[in-house]
């Protein structure tokens, strides 16, 4: 583009267009068609001549108009030898319109893929649009008081810049992030998901671990009394012998019970070290407070799951949509084209079963009979279950009271190995079973869930069941050893040294104190017993279960009698429905245990980075993209409904235990107190003023507080309701658009065919 574009009244300008046009129709070939338009081509022709005869006395009238309007007239010279704007000779009106174009060719560079124009003309705009720009926009700052707009030109490119680099570097910094695409683009988004919510998990419970090893776990080990100094830290002199036994360690005893991974570890001293840090409290309020947490990441994460699902219509011209606007042009890595042409064939895959199973139709009678059948077949596999439990933990507090050292391997850990052959084997039984109901993948994906959401909450109800008997037996076996050491104190006091002695007072070895039992540690043992076995069990499972039976059918298939890839046993494929509910009731159980066992988050972080690493490798390497490979739900909300329940139901267990149940005598940091929360009216009586204390006692109040549940109960159905309200008007317009676009079509194809087309038709 020239400068002289922007003052197109000029007299030259015109006799040039004219000129031009005319050549351009005696390029294109076009003859006159008739003797009038013969006449005007000749006095075309003639006037080309006259202009070239007056092309001299044009520049000397250029000349003189130049030094008629002298410095306003200099926009003849603006452009060089180099053909670069000198904005000096603008004025300031064409230096604007110069502004106005520049903007216009920006705003034509990021609208240009979204024009319906061929690709050829698109990549012609686009070249003359960046050439007019580098041009024109760098020049705009050369010139005096322009130096700010060149500045501003400059840190808006670096601006932009800055902000496509950092949206790279925080796509990189996604942890997993290749992995899972490359899971998605072989195996569907149903597996996908599984790795999506792992990775959820796992924020998660680094800022779980972080509560728990930041302001409980460090500051005990740091400003605490050291180990030997009190009884609670000190292995007892019976146990000194094997307390550094592997088998001692493996089941959480020896050195470590009496370490900072229990609850029994801790000292009930109000306030540690020289930083006078509040132990009881912070033990307390971290308790609190990472339940609190999940709580709202999880509500928080299930509502913009709702939004994003609630946007958009994805069934429209689906096929349509897939076949013309999946591919990247973006891609120049051979391994990601690879990957991504995997993930569109997946993805039509899926459609396509969305659309069979769209229009399917089967003997409804018949369905309804073997669904009838398979859930009474699943009710009776969770009432053997939990009766097996049950019976299992009966039969471990036996053993318990006879001493486990009499006791083989097998007795000793009884119930969590049965707990988690349960949970391997049930889900593989409920999958058989759901082959009778015929249903939807995505929908039966949802009823396989539902069934081992109920299987492994019964499993750990009896558990929780079983366990409350072993603390009501710990609290009546506590209530006999304190009764011994008073009568053990009094003895050793008036057996020591004659009455009215003055002598040294008697020092007692930590280890040779005795102590009662500690009921919360014994609860955190437990669940850090039942996360170890658990999690040997799934990788044990994994390693057999999927690697050698993938070598097997590998190496030995051409050797053997039948297909062993297409027959008994094949592949295997990757269990979304287990995976998931896994993942579900370990951090149910973290919730429910963390308050007795600091260690639970670390110990769990530790197993979901080992899980992500070890289960991309087994999917990737060892198992088979399902036969029917379906969809999965726009949003995980699925996922994290469950995991809302399984939180909800873990932490009513813990509640309880912490409101009725009287805290151990002799460990943990609330011992001396009737109830756990006594630390917060101690708290509030010692370091607050009294009207605090008052207004806190009159805010706790039932009165206050059962009415402001109320309320917020009434405030969530009304938004529900408004929510589902709103819904139904988005759906209500969709319809209304599509009827009204199609109309529109066919309007189109009757005004443009006339009636030939009606005829045809």
């Amino acid at each position: 583009p020239h400068p002289s574009h922007f003052s197109p009244g000029d007299e030259d300008f015109q006799e040039n267009h004219e000129r031009q046009k005319h050549k351009g129709k005696r390029r294109n070939g076009e003859r006159p068609k008739n003797k009038r338009e013969n006449q005007r081509r000749q006095r075309s022709s003639k006037s080309v001549q006259g202009i070239r005869e007056e092309s001299q006395s044009t520049t000397e009238r250029r000349e003189r108009r130049r030094r008629r309007r002298g410095k306003e007239g200099e926009d003849e010279e603006e452009v060089n030898n180099d053909g670069e704007v000198r904005p000096e000779l603008l004025s300031p009106e064409e230096l604007e319109k110069l502004k106005e174009a520049v903007d216009e060719k920006k705003k034509l560079i990021q609208s240009l893929r979204g024009k319906p124009w061929p690709m050829k003309q698109k990549l012609v705009s686009l070249r003359e649009s960046q050439l007019f720009v580098e041009k024109y926009e760098g020049a705009l700052g050369k010139g005096k008081g322009r130096k700010l707009y060149a500045y501003k030109v400059m840190m808006t490119k670096k601006w932009k810049k800055f902000q496509r680099d950092f949206e790279n570097f925080k796509t990189a910094c996604i942890p997993w992030e290749m992995k899972i695409k490359e899971i998605e683009s072989h195996f569907g988004s149903s597996v996908a998901s599984y790795f999506i919510f792992l990775r959820w998990m796992y924020g998660i419970n680094m800022i779980l671990f972080g509560l728990t090893f930041g302001l409980v776990m460090v500051p005990e080990a740091l400003m605490g009394r050291p180990y030997g100094s009190i009884p609670r830290k000190t292995v007892p002199r019976a146990e000194e012998a094997g307390a550094m036994d592997f088998a001692v360690l493996w089941d959480f005893g020896g050195y470590a019970q009496y370490s900072v991974l229990f609850y029994g570890y801790y000292n009930n001293q109000r306030a540690i070290g020289w930083f006078k840090f509040r132990m009881p409290l912070s033990y307390f309020l971290v308790g609190v407070g990472t339940v609190a947490y999940s709580y709202m990441v999880v509500i928080r994460t299930m509502a913009r799951n709702a939004n994003e699902s609630g946007v958009g219509d994805d069934n429209s011209f689906n096929f349509s949509w897939k076949m013309f606007t999946s591919w990247d042009y973006l891609i120049g890595n051979p391994e990601t084209a690879d990957n991504k042409f995997a993930s569109i064939t997946t993805s039509f895959k899926e459609a396509i079963l969305e659309e069979q199973e769209s229009r399917k139709d089967d003997n409804i009678h018949l369905t309804r009979f073997l669904r009838v059948l398979a859930n009474f077949l699943v009710l009776c596999c969770l009432a053997g279950s939990g009766y097996l439990i049950y019976f299992v933990v009966r039969r471990s507090q036996k053993f318990a009271l006879d001493g486990l050292e009499n006791h083989t391997w097998w007795e000793r850990n009884e119930v969590n190995m049965v707990m988690s052959l349960l949970g391997m084997f049930c889900p593989m039984l409920f999958d058989v079973i759901s082959a009778l109901e015929n249903y939807h993948p995505r929908v039966a994906l949802q009823w396989q869930l539902g069934r081992i959401f109920a299987l492994f909450l019964g499993n750990l109800y009896t558990f929780i069941i079983a366990l409350m008997d072993a603390i009501n037996l710990k609290r009546k076996e506590e209530k006999v050893v304190k009764y011994n050491i008073t009568m053990w104190e009094a003895s050793l006091y008036n057996g020591t040294g004659p009455e009215n002695s003055t002598g040294p007072p008697v020092t007692i070895h930590p280890a040779d104190v005795p102590r009662g039992p500690c009921w919360e540690t014994m609860v955190g043992q437990e669940f850090v017993r039942l996360i170890i076995s658990d999690t040997m069990t799934t990788y044990i499972t994994l390693l057999i279960g999927d690697f050698l039976r993938a070598v097997l059918v590998r190496f030995l298939n051409h050797c053997w009698c039948w297909d062993l890839e297409a027959g008994f046993p094949s592949y295997s494929e990757f269990d979304v429905s287990g995976n998931v509910l896994g993942l579900i009731f370990n951090q149910g159980m973290i919730w429910m245990g963390a308050f007795y066992a600091p260690c639970l988050p670390a110990l769990n972080l530790l197993r979901l980075h080992v899980s992500m690493y070890l289960q991309c490798w087994a999917v990737m390497c060892c198992n088979v993209p399902q036969e029917r490979v379906f969809k999965a739900s726009g949003s995980n909300n699925f996922y994290m409904a469950m995991l809302l329940v399984i939180l909800f139901l873990s932490t009513l267990p813990a509640i309880y235990t912490i409101v009725t149940i009287p805290p151990s005598f002799d460990c943990g940091p609330f011992s001396g107190k009737n109830r756990m929360f006594d630390v917060i009216q101690e708290t509030l009586e010692s370091d607050f003023p009294a009207w605090f204390s008052k207004v806190f006692s009159y805010a706790s109040n039932p009165g206050l507080v059962l009415p402001f549940i109320l309320l917020m109960v009434l405030a969530i159905y009304y938004l529900q309701s408004t929510s589902k309200s709103y819904r139904e008007a988005n759906v209500e317009l969709k319809n209304k658009l599509q009827m009204v676009t199609q109309r529109l079509d066919n309007f189109v194809l009757l005004t443009s065919y006339g009636s030939d087309f009606i005829l045809n038709a």
